[in-house]
């Protein structure tokens, strides 16, 4: 039984070499595109945060400025027009507040801080990394 020869392949037929570089090219000009896409997207979510960060810092100064002002009025309340403690006792007063309220909250935050742990699953799921990598269960 004779079989028929194939048919020749007519010049405007991709070969394999061709497919191959036009899939390169492709997937090269792809990756580039999503690059370029991402970079402008994170350019403009940069200049959100860094405006987002000039107001928390803005409203963050603001707010010392407002603790400031409460304190010396909260002194001068002490001090009640002269008929109060004297302005000196008063602002002391307001001072040693501010140490006590400075001292929980250090207190508070070395005991939240105490209860942070390693992240143990992870670490474990970690170690079992390339034992599965090796085809081990």
């Amino acid at each position: 039984m004779a079989t028929a020869p194939a048919p020749a392949p007519s010049p405007e037929d991709p070969t394999i070499g061709r497919l191959v570089a036009d899939a390169s090219r492709d997937i090269s000009t792809l990756i580039s595109k999503e690059i370029q896409l991402a970079k402008s997207e994170l350019k403009v979510s940069a200049r959100f945060g860094a405006l987002g960060i000039a107001l928390f810092a803005a409203a963050g100064f603001i707010a010392v400025l407002a603790i400031i002002m409460l304190s010396v009025a909260i002194a001068y309340f002490i001090h009640w027009n002269g008929s109060g403690l004297s302005l000196h006792w008063a602002f002391l007063i307001v001072f040693g507040a501010y140490v006590l309220l400075a001292g929980l909250l250090a207190f508070v935050g070395v005991k939240k801080i105490k209860r942070v742990s390693p992240p143990t699953r992870a670490i474990e799921q970690g170690r079992e990394i390339p034992r599965a990598l090796q085809g081990h269960a």
